[in-house]
């Protein structure tokens, strides 16, 4: 059965950068979209970035545009965000996310999302 493990979490200052990593272990992951997604305290889960199975497609919420970027290695079975620029209101779990989804909307959709990874903590300090 797969499973997602996230990877890259911690603890950062305003401004900085962190990446976070999605791999899929017990098989692969290679033929559905990927998205990261955010969840910070008392707050609703929301769609961050995701990544077609191919890579050409790239969709990011608005706020994170310029300043994120996701990528795959569809040969190691990985599916990476590299975050620029933290902002603290960005502290939350970040989780990865697989779906069979392939239009923008059903992308960002978490409702369209159905294995996903335990989620990785990221703080950005003031």
């Amino acid at each position: 059965q797969v499973q997602l493990v996230e990877s890259g979490g911690g603890l950062v200052q305003a401004g900085g950068s962190l990446r976070l990593s999605c791999a899929a272990s017990g098989g692969t992951f290679r033929r559905y979209a990927t998205g990261w997604f955010r969840q910070a305290p008392g707050k609703q889960r929301e769609f961050v970035a995701a990544i077609s199975y191919t890579g050409v497609y790239t969709y990011y919420t608005d706020s994170v545009k310029g300043r994120f970027t996701i990528s795959r290695d569809n040969a190691r079975n990985t599916v990476d965000v590299q975050m620029n620029s933290l902002k603290p209101e960005e502290t939350a779990v970040y989780y990865c996310a697989v779906t069979q989804a392939s239009t923008t909307a059903q992308v960002m959709d978490e409702g369209r999302y159905n294995l996903w990874g335990q989620g990785t903590q990221v703080t950005v300090s003031s």
